[in-house]
């Protein structure tokens, strides 16, 4: 049967992904953000002051307010502005002779909002126009911002429920929080419909919602639905160029979650895109090309089932490409992608196609996300392993792809499966649909055919027993039935789930600590290593996810940081107290002489351990033995190459210097296995 999908496109103001084949030379890289420019020693000056005594103000608030969380909760939506100006500043990242004008309206938004805060007002709440906004995130404790347009008719009181659309910005390597700022102040984007807030995530600079920028969207939705009476049902993901890319990958990964999809331009997958755009001759590790599914939206197409969409493009684009691919991937599907074309355009709107796609996407945002349904549900990992009523706790395989097919029936829930071993079934109260009826079944069917598992029994009447919600778990035995979590619990022991599943890079998309050694290291070489990828590491999240990384000797962690974060290990066994308390306990034996990863040994003089685990200490979070996330300055180049550059784990070789792509030579790597061992050699 035939699935229809209205696919659109949106569109932002944004730069080119890259500067072609100049960015192709991994020996030659620019900087990102590159080095801003110089601005006259008095507004220097004049900017400084008022930075510090905004500062100031904003410390002697916290003090004040120290065990109030609500006088606190609206604290970042004035620390936006001194960040904006503080970084700005600091980093030299004026790259405009008109930004410290800008910089001066900020501050002074800054204490204005400040000093109603103090007064137990937030006016900004009920502003109509264009409103910057802020948080403070999970993952560093920095303090983020996000724009947010709200509409003329918008009065916070009404009963009602808005539409809320969300609008990813393209690339722009100079978009630091001052840059962002503005554009939330003086831009509405390309869409505002009627009577609808607009959502404009800053997602961390420039990396397209990935990593740290997925997870600043998210944090940035949450504020939002905190603050305003969102209508969940009639949200909306849109984006053009680099956000156009974004839309793509939250539209096909959370495909649940969203009324409808609007992505345009961009790209949609990595290694056909870097071949045609950007003119690359990619040679990646096979791993490489595995981790390559974690972002490729054209591998999950089959999402977008449950997730009408509605794809723009110009006509004479490059970038048309993405929905080219995409709609040649939902074909296979047995879907057929809505491709709105703007008639002999380029990398923008045309006027007519763009009045279509709006139309398209206010009829879909009228009938609203049906939240119950019938679903289809593809995935190669647990990272991502929600859809509406299913959710995948196990899977025989990471990076082979897991199907799930749900269909509710009178009398019956069935439920199809491949490449997975447990999972369960979840309706909130009140979400259990009418149409199974009194009494129903849940049918599981896989290679091995049919089979009932249980019957459930829902009667509305009954209040206290009848709340029309179902949580029910089921695990597939060694015989390859299924049967109820109840009567065959999932096995204990380490074993991957959702957000405790790896790669290296997933440890920075929450909150997370780099443990600096105290001690000595076993092998000169390699504590070098240790501390200027440390270094390195800690400048680079500034720059790339525009955060503070918290840093801390190995001696001062504390059983709340064991509890509360992802510990980042530098060092080795010797000189790093918490890599020697755990090294015991982890697949690959490191000691002072040697590296030994299952039946290859590699000497410790000039070899390096970089890897994931769940801690010892705290099996719910990861420890991550010397990286931060793995890609680096050469991927920075086009957004397309922001993929994990290493698995689980990595030897390293240090005799090999690290460079723009890697940390040094890969002696070894590989995944781990489902249980988190260590896999053979293959």
């Amino acid at each position: 049967m035939k699935r229809l999908l209205c696919l659109l496109l949106l569109t932002t103001c944004s730069s080119a992904f890259a500067d072609g084949a100049a960015d192709n030379q991994s020996e030659n890289v620019r900087r990102m953000p590159p080095a801003g420019i110089s601005i006259p020693d008095e507004a220097r000056a004049a900017l400084t002051s008022e930075t510090q005594k905004l500062g100031a103000a904003i410390e002697a608030f916290l003090v004040q307010s120290a065990g109030q969380p609500e006088r606190l909760r609206y604290l970042p939506d004035v620390q936006i502005f001194h960040k904006a100006v503080d970084w700005a500043l600091r980093y030299d990242e004026f790259f405009d002779p008109k930004q410290p004008e800008w910089a001066t309206a900020q501050l002074k938004d800054g204490f204005s909002r400040l000093e109603a805060l103090a007064a137990g007002r937030t006016p900004w709440l009920e502003q109509t126009g264009l409103v910057p906004r802020g948080y403070q995130s999970k993952i560093d404790g920095s303090i983020q911002p996000f724009g947010m347009v709200v509409p003329e008719s918008f009065q916070k009181n009404l009963p009602w429920r808005w539409r809320l659309d969300c609008w990813f910005h393209g690339r722009g390597e100079k978009m630091t929080e001052l840059d962002f700022i503005h554009q939330r102040q003086t831009s509405p984007g390309e869409f505002t419909p009627q009577d609808t807030l607009v959502l404009h995530p800053y997602g961390r600079y420039c990396n397209g919602s990935r990593f740290a920028g997925e997870t600043d969207f998210f944090e940035a939705l949450d504020t939002v639905k905190r603050d305003y009476r969102i209508d969940e049902d009639r949200i909306i993901v849109r984006g053009f160029s680099l956000g156009g890319a974004a839309c793509w990958h939250i539209a096909t990964h959370h495909a649940w979650q969203w009324c409808a999809a609007n992505p345009g331009a961009g790209f949609s997958e990595t290694e056909q895109f870097l071949n045609f755009f950007q003119g690359e001759k990619l040679q990646p590790w096979p791993w490489e090309r595995k981790l390559w599914n974690l972002y490729d939206s054209t591998v999950v197409a089959g999402n977008l089932f449950n997730c009408p969409t509605v794809a723009y493009s110009g006509e004479l684009d490059k970038q048309k490409q993405a929905a080219d691919l995409m709609a040649a991937a939902l074909k296979k599907e047995g879907m057929e992608l809505t491709h709105i074309i703007g008639p002999k355009t380029a990398h923008n709107y045309e006027l007519v196609a763009k009045q279509r796609v709006a139309q398209a996407m206010d009829a879909i945002a009228k009938r609203g996300r049906d939240s119950v349904r019938n679903l289809h549900f593809e995935t190669p990992t647990l990272k991502y392993n929600r859809t509406a009523w299913i959710e995948i706790e196990s899977l025989e395989q990471h990076w082979r792809k897991a199907i799930v097919t749900g269909t509710i029936e009178e009398g019956n829930l069935r439920i199809g499966l491949a490449n997975v071993t447990a999972f369960s079934v979840r309706f909130l109260a009140g979400m259990l649909p009418e149409r199974l009826g009194r009494k129903f079944s849940i049918i599981v069917f896989n290679e091995s055919g049919e089979e009932k598992i249980d019957s459930g029994y829902y009667e509305a009447e009954i209040g206290h027993s009848s709340d029309a919600s179902l949580d029910w778990s089921f695990t597939r035995r060694e015989d390859g039935r299924w049967t109820s979590r109840s009567d065959s619990p999932l096995a204990q022991g380490l074993r991957k789930k959702h957000n405790l599943q790896g790669p290296i890079d997933d440890a920075f998309m929450d909150s997370f600590i780099f443990v600096r050694p105290t001690g000595k290291a076993a092998n000169e070489k390699a504590g070098l290593w240790a501390k200027a990828e440390m270094e390195r590491a800690m400048e680079h999240w500034r720059r790339h996810f525009r955060g503070d990384a918290r840093v801390k000797d190995d001696t001062a962690i504390t059983e709340d940081d064991i509890k509360s974060a992802n510990l980042i290990l530098w060092g080795d066994p010797s000189s790093n107290s918490l890599i020697a308390k755990t090294a015991g306990q982890f697949p690959i034996a490191w000691s002072g002489s040697e590296i030994k990863a299952g039946t290859k040994t590699f000497p410790a003089a000039d070899h390096a351990l970089i890897c994931i685990y769940p801690n010892p200490l705290n099996p719910e979070r990861y420890l991550v033995l010397n990286s931060s996330f793995t890609f680096r300055e050469y991927d920075y180049l086009n957004n397309a190459r922001q993929t994990p550059k290493l698995p689980d784990w990595a030897v390293i070789d240090l005799n090999q210097a690290p460079n723009a792509r890697t940390p040094g030579g890969i002696a070894a790597a590989d995944f781990f296995g489902e249980k988190w061992e260590l896999k053979p050699a293959e």
